[in-house]
């Protein structure tokens, strides 16, 4: 069984889990639980506590994967790397990053793992293949997952959906897609005009309509699950987000069976079973 859990998704953290848990109604289990992080935003400690909800712990954890070098995506990664010395995989250039980062630099070197531009295979039963987005970071990716035969896309802060996202996006049978902010509630909020123009400025972040709007055009028949993540705290709401999305799945003929849910800011998500 493929079951996914977000420990945090937002700009207080992001972390999220993907692994293997076998099914024991028989008795027998011919492979242990194994899986792998995507990002770094949450502790060891609240790791370890999340871990353990699911029956697991770091032993359970085969490899980190790193989408930008923004802190609320890499704060914890050097913990990681002292305390956990799993194998880090991100591009080239994240990773010089990296190597530079006051965060990272003092450990990241003993887990540096770099992902070619194909398929890679960060454990075994993982193949790994990263795509660019638009966000004003050192470099920012999306992945697309091959999980021991099931297709995983995510993609956690998108200025812009581009093709090879779209392209990644109609393989997979589950999506994670960024919905930030409710463009009015930017408009008409606190944020000066330059953290606004930051927002939607084609390097920040994705809009509801937007994330709405690229669903339109992810759908295919193999799509079965879709998770709204990063939520902005004070430009959206998860009603916000979710109807965006749930109306923009709807008016495609087919899609109204795609599961659907928004992920919890700062705190677990349920642990989603995905086939």
């Amino acid at each position: 069984m493929i079951k996914f859990r977000s420990l945090s998704s937002g700009s207080c953290g992001n972390c999220y889990y993907l692994g293997y848990f076998p099914d024991t109604k028989d008795g027998a289990s011919f492979q242990a639980a194994f899986g792998i992080l995507i990002d770094a935003g949450v502790s060891i400690r609240r790791l370890k506590k999340n871990l353990l909800e699911m029956g697991l712990t770091t032993d359970n954890v085969s490899a980190v994967l790193v989408t930008h070098d923004h802190l609320d995506h890499i704060y914890n990664l050097g913990s990681y790397c002292k305390r956990l010395s799993k194998p880090v995989w991100t591009t080239p250039v994240l990773h010089d990053a990296l190597s530079r980062h006051t965060f990272t630099r003092e450990w990241i070197a003993s887990c540096r793992n770099v992902l070619s531009p194909d398929w890679n295979t960060v454990c075994p039963g993982v193949e790994v293949k990263w795509f660019e987005v638009p966000h004003d970071a050192t470099q920012t990716v999306g992945y697309h997952i091959n999980f021991m035969g099931y297709q995983f896309v995510i993609m956690t802060d998108v200025g812009e959906v581009t093709p090879e996202a779209y392209q990644a996006a109609l393989q997979a049978s589950t999506i994670v897609l960024e919905s930030n902010y409710d463009l009015p509630m930017l408009l008409t909020g606190p944020y000066p005009q330059e953290l606004r123009q930051r927002i939607f400025g084609g390097h920040g972040h994705l809009s509801n309509d937007e994330c709405a709007d690229a669903l339109r055009r992810m759908w295919h028949p193999g799509l079965k699950n879709v998770f709204l993540c990063h939520l902005s705290e004070n430009n959206n709401t998860p009603d916000l987000a979710f109807a965006s999305a749930r109306g923009a799945l709807d008016e495609v003929a087919g899609a109204g069976n795609v599961y659907l849910r928004c992920l919890p800011r700062t705190y677990p998500s349920d642990l989603f079973l995905l086939e």
